[in-house]
């Protein structure tokens, strides 16, 4: 029996085709997600006093560095098929992608790059977290739309049945029916985790430069570890019962706690812009 209320998506995944390349509503809201996240960024850098310039440059290290590896996590997890169809690898334009990959190398990315190049270190994790959730939730209307990734079945009043032939969700829904729109409880969890954000930067965390940023890696990892047990389409490591995104969340709470540590350790900083470190020329503006 079909659950009171079930919400139907009627919706094609694609929005057109220009010559060999298809623009899909998932593709869209990444865009989307990423230039707001962008922006999201830059201005908790002004609040903070964190150099424009140096927050620029790192967007623009940071995001190729996520979209290859949100590409690279996802062919990695799904081994077994692109081994034997490695072109498809590069097809990335008709999706395939994991947030786990985008956070990791973004993140990644952008800390050798800033570390190489002498920018503060902490507050540039800092004003990357608030660009990487507000990208991560705005991304998962795409999901939403797509019916990308598939859930477990459920009677809830806010199941969901996808009825268009071309979404990756209208094979499942005739399987299982309706079901956990699971993405969008991570939309909801996202946005959660960014008002925490603006309380812990501009409250408490305030002169504790760093530990914002954790306070969004932490909240991501137990957000989506926690969801991924409604998710049905996502592989199985070598623990029992755990999925790659769950696996991965353990493994960067884990990994967490040293730096966390060491943080907590640093005395309270000033609230003043720090100086600028040796070698590099401030920018001046009228």
């Amino acid at each position: 029996m079909l659950p009171f209320l079930v919400i139907t998506i009627p919706w094609s995944p694609n929005i057109f085709k220009l010559g060999p390349f298809l623009i899909t509503w998932h593709g869209f809201f990444t865009a989307v997600g990423i230039l707001v996240g962008v922006q999201l960024s830059l201005w908790a850098g002004r609040k903070i006093g964190y150099d424009e310039d140096d927050a620029y440059t790192l967007a623009l290290v940071g995001v190729p560095s996520g979209i290859v590896g949100a590409r690279a996590l996802f062919v990695a997890e799904h081994w077994a098929y692109y081994g034997k169809n490695i072109w498809d690898i590069f097809a990335i334009a008709e999706g395939g992608i994991s947030v786990w990959g985008a956070v990791l190398g973004g993140v990644l990315g952008s800390f050798l790059f800033a570390w190489f190049r002498g920018y503060p270190l902490r507050k540039g994790l800092d004003i990357a977290s608030f660009g990487l959730i507000t990208g991560m939730a705005i991304g998962r209307l795409g999901d939403l739309v797509n019916g990308e990734h598939l859930a477990k079945a459920t009677n809830l009043p806010w199941a969901v049945l996808y009825s268009h032939p071309d979404s990756p969700a209208f094979a499942h829904s005739l399987t299982v029916g309706a079901h956990h729109p699971a993405t969008t409880y991570e939309l909801i969890g996202d946005l959660v985790i960014l008002g925490a954000l603006f309380w812990c930067m501009f409250g408490p965390l305030r002169r504790r430069p760093g530990l914002t940023f954790f306070v969004f890696l932490i909240g991501y990892s137990i957000m989506r570890w926690a969801v991924s047990f409604l998710r049905v389409d996502s592989a199985d490591t070598f623990l029992p019962g755990a999925t790659v995104p769950q696996l991965v969340s353990i493994l960067t709470t884990i990994g967490s706690i040293p730096a966390i540590t060491w943080l907590l350790r640093q005395p309270p900083v000033d609230d003043k812009l720090a100086p600028t470190p040796p070698g590099r020329i401030p920018v001046r503006r009228g």
